[in-house]
């Protein structure tokens, strides 16, 4: 694959879940640039180019969010509710990656659009699946975000 790879926000506040997540990545068969927030304010920032993300050369717009639910400072579906709402960033493919699996939590991570809610710990053949059917390898290979 020539040009760019997609970048992935990962929005984990666990260090052992990220590092699995990101470690598993590398597997997939596109190159991919993970960026790692550890909080739902920080994920906020990044998606706005806020803050410490405010250099879009260093932080670029994600071409898919990784989203944990149980975060600090702002809870995962609160941003997930803020992405969905926000004119230029609904179309941002959101992938809710938790350990929940509690009913009220999938309910609500549909009613706030998201893409796909896959429970922790990860079948990782599974989930290269879900990011084929949701387009991911069709945006490597045309390098357009979202």
């Amino acid at each position: 694959m020539n040009g760019e790879p997609l970048t992935i926000l990962l929005v984990e506040d666990n260090p052992d879940h990220a590092e699995l997540v990101m470690r598993n990545m590398e597997d997939f068969q596109v190159a991919n640039t993970i960026n790692l927030v550890e909080d739902g304010e920080a994920a906020l920032d990044y998606l706005h180019g806020r803050g410490a993300y405010a250099d879009r050369k260093q932080f670029p717009m994600p071409h898919l969010m990784l989203l944990d639910l149980r975060l600090p400072k702002v809870d995962g579906l609160e941003v997930l509710k803020q992405v969905k709402s926000d004119a230029y960033l609904r179309a941002l493919p959101v992938i809710i990656l938790t350990t929940s699996d509690a009913e009220r939590d999938l309910a609500m991570s549909h009613e706030f659009h998201a893409n796909s809610y896959v429970t922790k710990p990860v079948n990782f053949d599974e989930f290269s699946k879900l990011l084929k059917d949701l387009g991911f390898y069709w945006l490597a290979w045309n390098k357009k975000p979202w």
